[in-house]
This record gives C-alpha cells, sequence and structure tokens, in this order.
C-alpha cells in the first residue's frame, strides 16, 4: 500500500512489542497498541486517534485469535474483536489452510457468525499447497459467500527468524529491508489489494487526551538499544503531551543516564541475551547507582531484572547487576509468565501515589530466586485479569523501583 502512495499506518490489537516495530518499519509511521482490557475508553480512543492521524487506511493487527481474550464484560476482553466492534473495522480474516480444503469455509462460516458486531470483509489464504488446494478451498468459501482477498503459497524463504519471545527484532533483522521488499512483491502479486482498501471501513476517532501515569520526570532518561527496547509508543507520547523530554542512552555501550535528567526508565527487552555485557558496563552501572542516589529510577521487566543483585544466564552464568533492589533472577530456570496485571501501588514513586491502580501485562521466561518481598519492599498487590489475587509484584527501595509488568494504562 505505501508503494502505491497510500498514507498507510500499522497499529497491533493486545500487548505486544515487537510487531509494532515491523509495522514502523514498513510504514514510516509509529504503529499503536490498541488495547480493550489495558485501556479504559478514553485512552483507547485517544491511541486510535493517534494511529489514525494523518493517515488514510490503517491496517490492525490481530494477537492470537479473533475472539481470543479474557473473560470480561462485552467489548473489554483484550480481543482484536473488541478493537474491530468498537471502530466498526470490517475484518480480514488470515487462514492457514495447511491442513485443510473446503473445511477451511466451516471456519470462516463460524467466525462470521460467533459475534454479530463484526463485518467480516473476506479471508486471505495462508500457506496454499498447490493450484489444486486453491480451488478446493475456494469452492467451500464460494459456498457461504466469503470472498478470497488472496491466496499466500506455502514459502519457508518468507519465515522471519523467532526467539523466546517471538519474531527476532525488527532493529536487529540486518536484511529487513530487503525482507519487506520481498514480502511486498508476493502481497502485490498473491493478493487483491484493490479489494482490500476498497473494503476498508469504520472510523478513526479523533485524535484526543487519553488519561495516562504521568511521566515520572521532565527530562527523562530512557534506556535504548538491543537490550532495552520495549516502551509502548502510547506510553512515550503521553510522556511528550505531558512536555516530558526522552533522552536515550544506551547501557550496551557503556552509557550512564545523562546527569541532565531528572529521572531514569529502564524497559524491558532482552537483557539475559546480553548480560556478560551489561555486567562489564562499569560506566553504566556505576553511573546508574550514583544517579539513583538522588533522582528515580524504574525498571520494566528486563530492566527490573538489571536493577536486581544479580542475572543467570540460559548457560547458568551468574552476572553481578547493578543492586539496587533486592532480586536476583535467573533466565536458566526458565518458566512461562503471561497474562495481564492489576496492580494496586503500595508506596509512591516512579508510577505513582500509593494506592493508584494501574494496568499492565507480563510476558517472560526468567523468574525470580529470591523471595517474594513483603509489603514494606513490594512494589505493588496484583491479581490477574478476572481478579484473582497473584500476591506482591516488583521491589521498591529508596527512589528505585521495578517490576515485572508492563504498564499500558489506569484503572
Amino acid at each position: 500500500m505505501r508503494r502505491r502512495g497510500l498514507a498507510v499506518a500499522g497499529a497491533k490489537c493486545g500487548p505486544d512489542y515487537i510487531d509494532p516495530a515491523f509495522h514502523a518499519a514498513a510504514t514510516g509511521r509509529p504503529s499503536y497498541n490498541l488495547d480493550s482490557f489495558a485501556m479504559d475508553g478514553a485512552l483507547l480512543d485517544a491511541v486510535a486517534g493517534a494511529a489514525g492521524d494523518g493517515t488514510e487506511i490503517v491496517l490492525a493487527e490481530g494477537s492470537m485469535g479473533l475472539f481470543d481474550g479474557v473473560v470480561a464484560e462485552e467489548g473489554r476482553s483484550g480481543a482484536n474483536a473488541d478493537v474491530a466492534a468498537r471502530y466498526g473495522w470490517p475484518v480480514v480474516l488470515v487462514l492457514d489452510v495447511s491442513g485443510a480444503a473446503q473445511s477451511a469455509a466451516a471456519t470462516a462460516l463460524g467466525v462470521r457468525a460467533y459475534d454479530p458486531r463484526l463485518h467480516l470483509a473476506g479471508v486471505i489464504l495462508n500457506k496454499v499447497a498447490s493450484p489444486r488446494h486453491r480451488r478446493l478451498v475456494e469452492a467451500g468459501l464460494a459456498r457461504i459467500g466469503v470472498p478470497v482477498l488472496g491466496a499466500v503459497p506455502r514459502e519457508a524463504a518468507l519465515v522471519l527468524p523467532e526467539r523466546h519471545l517471538g519474531l527476532i527484532q525488527a532493529g536487529e533483522t540486518h536484511d529487513l529491508a530487503d525482507r519487506l521488499d520481498r514480502l511486498a512483491d508476493l502481497a502485490e502479486s498473491c493478493l487483491d489489494l484493490d479489494a482490500i482498501v476498497a473494503a476498508a471501513g469504520g472510523r478513526v476517532p479523533d485524535p484526543g487526551p487519553g488519561r495516562l501515569p504521568p511521566p515520572p520526570g521532565q527530562r527523562l532518561a530512557v534506556a535504548r538499544d538491543a537490550a532495552f527496547s520495549f516502551v509502548y509508543p502510547h506510553l512515550e507520547a503521553g510522556w511528550r503531551a505531558a512536555g516530558a523530554e526522552i533522552v536515550p542512552f544506551s547501557p550496551l555501550a557503556d552509557e550512564a543516564p545523562p546527569e541532565s535528567c531528572d529521572a531514569s526508565w529502564l524497559p524491558g527487552g532482552y537483557p539475559e541475551l546480553h548480560a556478560g555485557r551489561i555486567a562489564a558496563a562499569s560506566r553504566f552501572l556505576d553511573g546508574l547507582r550514583a544517579f539513583a542516589e538522588t533522582r528515580p529510577v524504574h525498571g520494566e521487566c528486563g530492566g527490573y531484572m538489571v536493577l536486581g543483585e544479580s542475572l543467570e544466564d540460559a548457560e547458568g552464568a551468574t552476572h553481578r547487576m547493578a543492586g539496587l533492589l533486592p532480586v536476583a533472577t535467573s533466565y536458566a530456570r526458565r518458566r512461562l509468565h503471561l497474562g495481564y496485571r492489576v496492580a494496586t501501588l503500595l508506596g509512591a514513586g516512579s508510577l505513582g501515589e500509593a494506592g493508584r491502580r494501574l494496568v499492565g501485562h507480563e510476558f517472560h521466561y526468567a523468574s525470580e530466586v529470591t523471595p517474594p518481598p513483603g509489603p514494606d519492599e513490594a512494589l505493588a498487590e496484583v491479581t490477574d485479569a478476572e481478579g484473582r489475587p497473584l500476591g506482591t509484584a516488583g521491589h521498591r527501595r529508596g527512589r528505585v523501583s521495578g517490576s515485572f509488568f508492563h504498564l499500558v494504562g489506569l484503572r
């Protein structure tokens, strides 16, 4: 679509850092996350408005299946369908047909019937084995009157490399521009782009204010490199809208938070892949410790691990970290932690005053190997999306705080 001269923006339904970076590389515009569970209506509208501002078309990529979310009131489940229904955006269903033929039509029929709020514009067939396979699948879809908007062949060369949290990051994919060109060639040859553009509809809200946590400082040092890259675009946009200046620095380049800043934020990412290099970055670690003596520092997920005492990598080697929080973490002792978190702060800090309720998301394999903190040291009391108590989460000590959950919005 960009080749056609369209001002196109990507968006991602649900909590995801990696895919939006690919959208941004392909479109030249920020890709925002749209989350019907973690964002209240005003924030969701504000972020959707930002996604569509100055564009002719928005392509919102789903996460998991169209209806997969948490058990919640209608419109607040976090499912992709909530976003499509709220704004009247037609759904293009991508069907993996590698193990089916006419039966794929039954899946499409079920999707069309499951939620009357939605309009199914058509399907794109993925992993088509042969012309005969395509004819069989299309025969089933013709029977139920669902348009086929394209068919993508099964082609191993198109697969993007992955690691434990998803795709290798866009910034680390050295041949990304070439890959995007090949994928665009494929789209032009395999998809009915005219029909897909013509199917677009619904509305994009006017950009407006959403209720976001205030920035922890007005000149905010944000770690940014291959180890620290997971920051939601709407969060940074909210900080800027509140008058904050974001100053990036690179721990992997052994840079400390700039002295001119009044707060620091260590995002998530992949410190477990760079633990030895971070442990050897003495200017970064010493500078971070000195910074924390007088100014607030917060770490999310990977940033939280670096603020702790030590980090054990996949090979079982233990690396000394900043030692600003009384927690040790291990990637060698892997266990999947995944889901929304509703957190009530137990003390004042970078995320707000005691008692403030936040909504975030957790997705990691690393584990804490130190005992859980008590209420005097924990960052928050947390529940899952359905309100089940999960105990305390994170740590706070002095001006330093951190946890494994990534902040999305307020509750």
